[in-house]
């Protein structure tokens, strides 16, 4: 049974969807968990049965979100601290 990304979100709260698109079978979710500060893209391919997760910074989210082919096997950078 395949588990939609707004049941992930609903089962567990510190999972927000932020956004979300559809494009030739092709489901990009864009999440972030509150508990770790992480930001995160999971892509469905519904026609191939294939899924992924991809951590990204979250000054990358959006084009993440946007090219998420782009961003397997990138590093995600740690975010500099204040001084």
């Amino acid at each position: 049974m395949r588990v939609s990304h707004r049941e992930m979100s609903s089962s567990a709260d510190h999972i927000r969807e932020l956004d979300q698109r559809n494009n030739d079978g092709i489901e990009v979710t864009l999440l972030w968990d509150s508990v770790a500060d992480r930001v995160f893209i999971s892509v469905v391919d519904g026609r191939r049965g294939t899924s992924l997760r991809v951590d990204v910074d979250p000054a990358d989210a959006l084009d993440a979100f946007h090219h998420p082919y782009a961003y397997i096997g990138r590093p995600r950078t740690p975010r500099a601290l204040a001084a």
